[in-house]
Parts: C-alpha cells; sequence; structure tokens
C-alpha cells in the first residue's frame, strides 16, 4: 500500500466520536468555570483565580494542537519511548521534591519559566506507558499475568507513588495505587488476585464509616477467600490485608494523627457535627446542599445560591461538580455523567479492539486514571468519600490535569487508529 493510502487507512480508523466527547466535556467544564469567575461569586475570589476560564480555554487550545500531533506519530514511538519518558518523569519528582513550589500544603509543582506544571499529574502518562510496555514485551507475553511480571508492574507504579506521597498529595497517589489492580486484571491476572489487591481499600474505608462493619467484612472476605482458593497462604493474605487494615486504620485515628488529619478523614461521616463544623465539614456540607438545591432542572447558569455566593471551596477545580449540580440540577448532573459514562466505555471499546496487548492495557490504564478520578471527585462532592483533593476529568480547571489526561487519550486514539500496524513490532 501506498503512503497515501495508509494515511488514508489510518484516518478511516480514526475514532471521531471520541473525539467529540472530548470536546464535550471540555465544553462543560468551561461553561463551569466560566460560571464561578464571572458570575456573582467572582467578586469574592482572587485576582488570578479570575482567569482560570481563559487559562483552561488556552490548555484545551494547546491539547488540541497535543491530539494532532499524538496522531501523526507511529504506535513504534510510544513503546520506544515508554520507558524514557517514566524515567523523566521519575526525575521531575525528585526535581520538584527539591526545588519544587508547595500550593495548598503538597510540592507538586515545578515552575518552568512562564509555565507551572504539576510532575505529578504527568507522571500518569509516563506510569501508563511504561506499564504497558512491560506487560507486552515479548519475554512476557506468555507470563504477563504472572507473579513475577506483576510484581515487576507493581514496582512500576508504585515507585512514582512513593515520590508524589514525599510531595505531601496522597489525593494524587491513591490514583497510582488504584491502577495496580485495573491493569494488571486487564493483563490476565486472576480475578481472585485482584479482589485481595482491592479488598485494604473496601477496609478502611468501612473503618472510617463504622468500625465494626470493618470487622464483619475482614471476617467475611478471608472466609470467602477460603472457600473460593482452599489456598491457606491465600487465606492468610486476605486476613492480614482486610483485619490488618482495620486495625492499622483505628490506631492511626486514636493515637497517630493530628485532629487536622482526623478530621480531613472522617469529617466525611459526619459533617454537620460540632467538631468538623467550622473547618472541612463546612465545605461538605455546603457542596451537598448547593447539589440538592439545585433540583430537577436547576436554578440556571450562574444563578446558584450556594456557589455564587462563594461558600463553596475550590468552586472551579475540586468542587465543580457542586457547580453544575446547583445551576444545572439533576438533569445536568446527569447529562454530564452519561458523558464521562460513554467516553469510559468508548475507550475500553477501542482497547478492546487493538488486539496487541501494548494498546489494550494503555487503554486499561487511561480508563483507570479517568475513573478512579471521577469516583473520588464526584464521592468527595456529594459527602459519600473524604475530601482528598482529585480534579474532574477533562471538566475541573487544570492545566497539567488536562494535559495528561488529554495526552492519554491520545495515545489511545493513535494505538487504535494505527492498530494495523501493531503485529508487525511483535510483543
Amino acid at each position: 500500500m501506498s503512503r497515501n493510502g495508509a494515511s488514508r487507512s489510518w484516518q478511516r480508523n480514526l475514532d471521531v466520536w471520541t473525539l467529540l466527547l472530548w470536546v464535550a466535556l471540555c465544553a462543560v467544564g468551561l461553561v463551569a468555570i466560566y460560571s464561578t469567575t464571572h458570575g456573582p461569586a467572582a467578586a469574592q475570589m482572587a485576582e488570578s483565580v479570575s482567569d482560570n476560564f481563559y487559562r483552561q480555554l488556552t490548555w484545551m487550545g494547546v491539547c488540541a494542537v497535543g491530539i494532532a500531533i499524538a496522531l501523526m506519530l507511529p504506535v513504534r514511538f510510544f513503546r520506544q519511548a515508554a520507558y524514557p519518558i517514566y524515567g523523566l518523569t521519575l526525575l521531575l519528582l525528585l526535581a520538584s521534591l527539591v526545588v519544587g513550589t508547595e500550593v495548598n500544603g503538597a510540592r507538586s509543582w515545578l515552575v518552568l519559566g512562564p509555565l507551572r506544571l504539576q510532575v505529578s499529574e504527568v507522571a500518569k502518562v509516563g506510569t501508563v506507558l511504561a506499564v504497558a510496555q512491560l506487560l507486552s514485551e515479548r519475554r512476557t507475553k506468555a507470563s504477563a499475568g504472572s507473579v513475577g511480571t506483576s510484581l515487576k508492574a507493581v514496582a512500576l507504579i508504585v515507585v512514582p507513588a512513593g515520590l508524589i506521597i514525599l510531595q505531601n498529595d496522597m489525593g494524587t497517589a491513591l490514583v497510582f495505587f488504584g491502577l495496580v489492580p485495573i491493569m494488571l486484571f486487564w493483563s490476565g491476572l486472576p480475578l481472585h488476585m485482584i479482589v485481595l489487591m482491592v479488598s485494604p481499600a473496601v477496609a478502611g474505608y468501612l473503618s472510617l464509616v463504622y468500625w465494626p462493619a470493618a470487622v464483619v467484612f475482614a471476617l467475611l472476605f478471608t472466609a470467602g477467600i477460603w472457600y473460593r482458593t482452599r489456598q491457606p497462604s491465600l487465606a492468610a493474605i486476605a486476613a492480614t490485608f482486610t483485619a490488618g487494615v482495620t486495625v492499622v486504620t483505628s490506631f492511626a485515628i486514636s493515637y497517630l494523627l493530628q485532629p487536622h488529619q482526623v478530621a480531613r478523614l472522617v469529617s466525611f461521616t459526619n459533617p454537620e457535627a460540632e467538631e468538623f463544623r467550622q473547618g472541612v465539614g463546612f465545605h461538605l456540607v455546603q457542596s451537598k446542599a448547593a447539589i440538592g438545591s439545585g433540583g430537577w432542572w436547576g436554578q440556571g447558569f450562574m444563578n446558584g445560591t450556594q456557589t455564587q455566593g462563594a461558600y463553596v471551596p475550590a468552586q472551579s477545580t475540586d468542587f465543580i461538580f457542586s457547580v453544575i449540580g446547583e445551576e444545572f440540577g439533576f438533569v445536568g448532573s446527569l447529562v454530564v455523567l452519561s458523558l464521562l459514562g460513554a467516553l469510559l466505555l468508548r475507550v475500553i471499546r477501542l482497547g478492546v479492539d487493538v488486539k496487541h496487548p501494548f494498546g489494550s492495557i494503555v487503554a486499561a490504564g487511561a480508563v483507570g486514571v479517568y475513573l478512579i478520578h471521577i469516583f473520588i471527585n464526584i464521592g468527595m462532592a456529594t459527602g459519600i468519600l473524604p475530601v482528598i483533593g482529585i480534579p474532574l476529568p477533562f471538566i475541573s480547571y487544570g492545566g497539567s490535569a488536562m494535559l495528561a489526561n488529554t495526552a492519554l487519550l491520545a495515545i489511545v486514539l493513535d494505538t487504535h487508529m494505527r492498530r494495523d500496524d501493531l503485529s508487525i513490532y511483535g510483543y
């Protein structure tokens, strides 16, 4: 086939629906950001925040150009560059620890001339690429689901997560830890191993909400693993993961953590309590009030009483879903959730279409990043999860997050568009 013929073939394979979903979600974000920065609430905001709309619009343009560039690159480029990109992101994470700028208590930012980059966001791209390359190499094709290969993949994820924890950004680190079961499940690790990995998170959450429920979960889960596998070693691991996390969480809340740290973790269980009402609990109460006051159809664009009164914090970033819920109501919120769900399903479909494991696992990693962000952000805004500062993909303000999320999407689109090329590069 001629070069022009190949080019036309690639263009025919481009998934336009995914691009349209990206545009729609970015547009929703711009509308919500404009409301918070140009409505009545703008009078009570810092001057730097009032420019968020124009900065986000600029970043959307930059990302659009980035998508066009990514779609012109051969798939071999992303495979060959996976480890170098991963190594570069580790160096940037180390640099941010030494010379980074602290924002909201986290030293996650590097100032590069006029550009301020949140390195922990960019690290997600390098990590997903590196794990996908590891699990798709020729020597690991037959053993992608083996324990040894899985441990190597876990190490690739845990190293940047650890550096991000040192930056005091536990929220972003949780995204990395959440990638472990998602990417390993997609690569073929048995389901009971994935469930084991997820069990500590469930036990920890129940420990925060009601510790007796965590104890019951630990007992039932351990018994279930024993019944399913008949392996004492796995049952012992299950007991250690669940009961251990329950004990450690309860002990830390009672004896190790400072009062403000405890409040941040458990205030979501009863934000109106006296000890939380004046702190982080106030934010949760206002966010839930904003979403609830939207009713079915919302109070209207730039007419939200809670958000335009500046009662809800971080309206253009962490709590942007509160703005959508109040101004556009249940119907508007449902539309946004439908767009997000459609994007997830579309990326999964693209990953399934790519038979080569590299493209498939990159798609799984992208879905994992988006899904974890969506779950935590909306759970935080609705008061069912602690406030840990996670943006809503493509909607919340943030250039670094927009760039990283769009980069993952662009790579998925490119691997799908050129999926017929992957076979010639082998495993």
